[in-house]
């Protein structure tokens, strides 16, 4: 217990001017200790703390919540309104979208409530209370309720969350959700109710020209011309509370929304982003950083190549499969690129030299204060990462063929308990396995999916895969196909996706026309994708047989490594890595210089758009009336001083996935951009923050405004914000 409260000082402790400026994904719930405030101020900010975070009251926090799964969202008015990124709302566009009415090309503008797209699955979650349960996990770790290994796993933090919850206030109240998430690699951990509502509606996206202008060849680049936004509305009941879509819905009664200044951004003002980054890694040591690199980050970039290829080709031939595959490749390259970027900037920016530095360092500390635990706990960290790097190798090839890069397959444990129904004569089960066989073939062929096209996928990444890792470690359906097809692949893959039970309509009818449980097995025994499937499940099974295993023994080892880092580093506060969890980073509006001779300011204009124009290129094709609108110069009252027209500008703020959409916020807590990218140079940022080189990329939202309003024809919208000018 001394331990621990050791811990619990080590980050809260040290003067405020000894934090490094702009570094850090802040908890909300611990800035009051942490004194962050006093620095942030330092820097320009001109609020108080409960203003950004008020555990008993309405702040800065309750206008931003999580859009969808994986992004950030932020409410702009009374009514429910949210701003978030075009990439972020993409799929949901996409969805909406058709040959007819293609929202992704031509972008889409409600002219009115009645206009506004229900979009199902679509959610926006709230933090309504977060609150600290380290103790209870820990007294429950001493009671033997549970292992420190287990108190890592969603399974045992669901358990302990749905006991606190039916203790709260918040018990069976509408739309309420309670997680527990661990921070500081489980030296703490905290409980978050959720208010979750899931009637959104699409409300306006401005056309793919503009909310993906760069497409590719921009992404994670600056100078940038972007004006990624899209905007959505959460829907309530009556009262306000949350509710699955209905006519009767209305707009949410919000309780609190950001300001929006049109007075626009200098050089070193101040800026602070509050959103939900997805995951960070600035604990790595050395050796985790090396082995990321070869068993996560090439595997990616390799597979992802292939795949893409083939997804870009097939996309320009067909208008159809271009919105069919828009979202999904998007967000396939986002993260290619990402892998590329980071082990570039890795060796470019000495990150393992870095770190090997940190843990002399830390060796050092141990030394001095006897700590044999810490002294020991790198080279355990790097022998348990060494011993198992092939297995990882194999693993990540493995989840980005078999589980990211192949769409088709087959419900192979129904189609089994379907033979089961027919042999034992069961007519009522097996009538009710016919309909399930049925709603599974009609989920896969879905708008969304090309059947034609994931077939060149398979043929492409199913024989790279032979290549990549070593025979023993491939999927049994290869040893398959040597026996059956003679090692042929293309041949596996024509009769997997010509002649399989679930490749055509067709052949779906004819097998459950069979009533014989004789022939019907035969049948499926033969199938090639149902020998395809069951391969892929028993490798996954497999894979994670071992993977809680290592996992486990990892988890501890970090959680003594951060521990002791916290320690050693006391003289700091200490942020914990992101793990989609509410966060605070501050910084300011900042150009850089990149490499000698190379300097770049801090903001684009729409005058970079037409110097980037290029009708051969869709990543650079521009909207005849946007281009109209930048060469009369009519921008309206969302122009600089000068008269050009803002697109995009930088910040030193601490970001990362997740983050996408989030509001960045002035002194005051107006809103000035929403954050979106961050800069090619700083793509080892999610390992080793580099201050000179990290930059935030935030669409100006005077932009934002100018395209809602000129472009979109959507003055409404404009009204329904709290503007300050």
């Amino acid at each position: 217990m001394k331990k621990m409260k050791l811990f619990i000082l080590a980050i809260f402790i040290g003067s405020a001017s000894a934090v490094f400026a702009d570094e850090g994904m802040w908890l909300l719930q611990m800035m009051q200790q942490q004194h962050l405030i006093d620095q942030m101020k330092k820097q320009g900010l001109k609020l108080e703390l409960k203003e950004i975070y008020n555990p008993n009251g309405v702040s800065l926090k309750d206008a931003v919540g999580i859009f969808g799964g994986g992004c950030t969202g932020e409410i702009v008015s009374s009514k429910g309104l949210i701003f978030t990124n075009h990439h972020c709302g993409f799929g949901a566009i996409q969805e909406h979208s058709s040959v007819e009415h293609n929202y992704l090309r031509d972008g889409f503008w409600a002219k009115s409530f009645q206009e506004e797209l229900p979009t199902e699955g679509l959610k926006f979650t709230f933090i309504d209370k977060i609150e600290d349960v380290t103790d209870i996990i820990n007294k429950k770790i001493a009671d033997k309720e549970f292992t420190q290994v287990e108190a890592y796993t969603g399974a045992v933090l669901r358990k302990v969350a749905a006991e606190l919850y039916k203790k709260s206030p918040y018990f069976k109240k509408k739309g309420i959700k309670a997680l527990i998430r661990p921070f500081f690699a489980g030296n703490k951990f905290y409980l978050f109710y959720q208010k979750v509502y899931t009637d959104i509606r699409m409300v306006a996206a401005p056309p793919s020209a503009v909310g993906k202008f760069g497409g590719d060849t921009d992404n994670w680049m600056w100078p940038r011309h972007t004006g990624d936004f899209s905007v959505f509305r959460i829907y309530a009941d009556a009262n306000g509370e949350p509710a699955k879509y209905s006519a009767e819905n209305v707009p949410l009664e919000t309780k609190k929304h950001y300001t929006i200044s049109l007075k626009g951004v200098e050089d070193g003002d101040y800026t602070m982003v509050m959103g939900f980054p997805g995951s960070t890694q600035r604990y790595l040591t050395a050796g985790e950083i090396a082995n990321k690199m070869k068993t996560e980050n090439y595997p990616r970039i390799q597979v992802r190549t292939a795949r893409q290829n083939v997804l870009k080709e097939e996309m320009a031939k067909d208008e159809a499969v271009l919105i069919q595959y828009a979202s999904k490749y998007a967000m396939s390259a986002n993260y290619w690129k990402n892998a590329i970027g980071m082990n570039k900037a890795i060796v470019k920016n000495h990150v393992i030299e870095s770190k090997l530095a940190q843990e002399k360092a830390f060796k050092a500390f141990a030394t001095k204060v006897g700590n044999e635990e810490y002294l020991t706990v790198v080279d355990k960290i790097n022998a348990a990462v060494a011993k198992e790097e092939q297995k990882e190798y194999a693993t990540n090839v493995f989840a980005e063929i078999i589980l990211g890069g192949i769409e088709f397959g087959t419900p192979y444990m129904v189609l089994d308990r379907y033979v089961d129904a027919l042999k034992n004569k069961e007519d009522s089960l097996a009538t009710e396995f016919r309909k399930t066989l049925t709603d599974v073939f009609e989920s896969i062929y879905n708008k969304d999916y090309n059947h034609s096209v994931d077939k060149k996928v398979a043929q492409v990444i199913l024989p790279l895969y032979a290549t990549m890792v070593k025979k023993e470690q491939l999927p049994s359906f290869y040893t398959y196909v040597e026996k059956n097809y003679k090692g042929d692949m293309s041949s596996f893959i024509d009769a997997m996706y010509d002649n399989s039970i679930y490749s055509s309509k067709a052949n779906f009818e004819k097998f459950l026309k069979i009533k014989s449980a004789k022939k019907a097995m035969k049948m499926v025994k033969k199938d090639a994708m149902y020998n395809y499937v069951v391969s892929k499940y028993d490798k996954l099974n497999e894979i994670r047989s071992g993977y809680a295993k290592r996992g486990g023994e990892l988890n501890l080892l970090h959680k003594t490594y951060v521990k002791g880092l916290c320690e050693m580093n006391a003289a700091n506060p200490q942020y914990p890595d992101a793990n989609f969890t509410i966060r605070m980073t501050y910084g300011n509006v900042k150009s850089y210089q990149p490499k000698d001779g190379v300097f770049f300011d801090y903001y684009t204009t729409t005058n970079g758009i037409l110097e980037k124009e290029d009708s051969t290129n869709r990543e650079f094709n521009v909207p005849t009336k946007l281009k109209e609108l930048i060469l009369k110069k009519d921008f309206g009252r969302y122009a600089m001083k000068n008269g050009n027209m803002p697109v995009c500008f930088l910040s030193t703020n601490d970001i990362t996935g997740g983050n996408s959409g989030s509001p960045v916020l002035n002194a005051k807590g107006e809103l000035i951009g929403l954050a979106f990218d961050g800069n090619w140079e700083s793509l080892s940022g999610d390992i080793n923050f580099d201050q000179s080189k990290q930059r935030c990329i935030n669409v100006d939202i005077r932009y934002v405004l100018f395209i809602i309003d000129k472009l979109g024809n959507n003055k409404r919208l404009i009204d329904e914000m709290t503007i300050a000018e």
